[in-house]
């Protein structure tokens, strides 16, 4: 008992040690995606986008056939998309968030920490990070396939300066699929670094997710009926999503189920406004998606908006010889009204052409 208490209370010291650090670290902004496994196979997937500015968010229809480009130079990776989706950007130069007709989730979420390889002229084919997740989500129908791809690193990923900013976008991304399957891909010391199974539910931000899960299982020892961590930083919004996914009805209907997630994912998000000087990593939240993978369904909320509003999957027409690139325009900070389905709401649009070197 006394060795149990011992072990304890050093863990009691150097993680809150570190959650305390995670506040001086560099500049960050924060998100959180959170995965809920209920019964009936059933698989939903929400996420905050935190930004400190306005990220010029609109949503857009990508049919299949569309061909693709790394958009890194001479040496970049070229494909065809498989797959339609539906998707969030960032600027209308990276997508940032979609879900594809097949059931699989991309989402492209902050991390300070990342370190990318080196690119040349000799490396693999360059992909640029703008379009890291659309890669996954014009490839592949489930994580299983896409994590098969991505361990043989069919590309070197680049970055670039964030619009607007003298830093390089520093990103890690999340899948998951109509199974359940999830994975977490970051990039370490220039190295790939692949975090793949079901029970990964949750990704924030700083620091790295190895470290996020060990933080994590110190304050499961606690349990979250007796306290729970309640600031905005990416540690404390990690367990707290981790324990409301998880203790939310799991036998809900598809409706409760989707309110259950906005009621989780608001949980983690920061309120409008919101600043803090002396933690630079803290951003409010600007919007907010949840994907019902089963029943193809993509909801958004805006932060300024005070309506929901979704587009259903199966009313897209993803063809590659009919269907049409389309764009939803949101307007400045997402503010745009609009209610219920919305897929027939899209204009016919150009594709964007990807942020790249």
């Amino acid at each position: 008992m006394q060795r149990l208490f011992k072990h304890r209370l050093k863990k009691a010291i150097v993680i809150p040690a570190l959650l305390s650090g995670l506040a001086f670290s560099a500049i960050a902004d924060a998100c959180t995606r959170v995965v809920y496994l209920g019964e009936g196979n059933r698989t939903i997937t929400a996420r905050s986008m935190d930004w400190k500015s306005d990220v010029q968010t609109n949503l857009w229809i990508f049919p299949r056939g569309i061909e693709r480009h790394g958009e890194v130079g001479p040496n970049s990776i070229k494909w065809t998309s498989k797959y339609g989706s539906v998707i969030a950007s960032g600027y209308d130069i990276a997508t940032t968030d979609g879900l594809n007709e097949k059931g699989l989730m991309a989402n492209v979420l902050w991390l300070v920490e990342s370190k990318y390889p080196e690119f040349s002229e000799k490396s693999k084919p360059g992909l640029t990070m703008a379009a890291w997740a659309q890669y996954s989500l014009d490839n592949f129908a489930t994580v299983e396939e896409a994590i098969t791809a991505l361990k043989k690193e069919p590309y070197t990923i680049v970055t670039a300066e964030v619009p607007g900013e003298k830093r390089l976008a520093t990103l890690h991304l999340s899948l998951s699929d109509a199974s359940g399957d999830s994975a977490i891909i970051e990039y370490i010391d220039g190295k790939q670094v692949i975090h793949h199974s079901k029970k990964y539910q949750v990704m924030t931000n700083s620091p790295t997710f190895e470290h996020q899960l060990a933080l994590n299982e110190y304050w499961e020892q606690i349990g979250g009926e007796t306290m729970l961590p309640g600031t905005n930083r990416a540690a404390d919004r990690f367990v707290r999503a981790s324990y409301y996914v998880n203790h939310i009805p799991q036998a809900a209907s598809p409706e409760e189920s989707i309110a259950s997630m906005f009621g989780v994912i608001r949980n983690v998000s920061v309120p409008y406004g919101i600043s803090t000087p002396d933690q630079p990593n803290i951003s409010s939240t600007r919007w907010r998606t949840v994907a019902d993978h089963k029943n193809q369904l993509y909801f958004f909320e805006s932060a300024l908006s005070p309506s929901i509003f979704w587009i259903d999957l199966k009313e897209v027409d993803f063809s590659s010889k009919t269907g049409k690139t389309k764009q939803l325009k949101l307007g400045e900070n997402q503010a745009r009204v609009l209610g219920g389905e919305v897929s027939k709401d899209f204009e016919e649009a150009k594709p964007f052409k990807f942020l790249g070197l």
